[in-house]
């Protein structure tokens, strides 16, 4: 639906020009009447705009809805996930006796079940980020048709970025900041900090760290 309302608008953006382009036989003379007609077509091609606009708008607020409501699932599932995994480690230092061990395998069958729902989710946040926000050389393609040149450095999509800051988060929770490189696509870099997914260093612009939800 956001694309086809983007062609929507560059379709009347492109009939806007080619209105100013011609050069129409005057319906009137009358200096009142053609500025009344002008006014009115003005009006009507205004009001268009402002129902796409208004369109990709609501669009984007109920996608950037959906991506918090993910990334809020996804935290919550990560905790849950540390704390099982916690609660193994103990009782892997423990000397197994036989009730211990029945509970360690119910806890392994536990912590195998959520290691799956856990793929399932994040398979999930997957397709729903690959469905939304695509791949940003499609963009650049689109908005770049008619140019020949390659891209100098190939991007990385908005999914690989959060894969990037969650490893980095995990990995190393001292020092959770990565370097914003070049195939890092500006606008989902400007997406993730608008909206309190990623901060910035407070020294170094160009590096980032995922938000520390919990």
């Amino acid at each position: 639906q956001l694309s086809l309302l983007m062609l929507q608008l560059r379709a009347l953006t492109a009939d806007c020009h080619e209105w100013q382009a011609r050069n129409p036989e005057l319906i009137s003379s009358n200096p009142d009447v053609l500025l009344q007609l002008a006014k009115e077509e003005l009006q009507k091609v205004k009001n268009d705009l402002e129902m796409v606009l208004s369109t990709v708008r609501a669009k984007n607020k109920q996608l950037e809805e959906e991506l918090k409501r993910e990334e809020q699932w996804y935290e919550e599932q990560k905790k849950m996930l540390n704390t099982l995994s916690k609660m193994e480690e103990e009782a892997n230092t423990q000397v197994e006796q036989p009730s211990m061990k029945r509970e360690s395998d119910e806890l392994k069958k536990k912590f195998l079940k959520l290691k799956t729902y856990k793929k399932e989710l994040l398979n999930a946040l997957g397709e729903f980020l690959d469905e939304h926000f695509p791949h940003p050389e499609e963009a650049e393609n689109i908005k770049n048709k008619n140019s020949s040149a390659e891209p100098a450095v190939g991007l990385i999509t908005l999914k690989e970025i959060l894969e990037i800051l969650i490893n980095k988060l995990m990995n190393t929770p001292h020092e959770p900041y990565i370097t914003i490189n070049e195939s890092f696509w500006p606008p989902y870099i400007e997406l993730l900090l608008r909206y309190g997914i990623a901060l910035r260093h407070p020294e170094d612009p160009n590096r980032m760290r995922l938000q520390a939800f919990h």
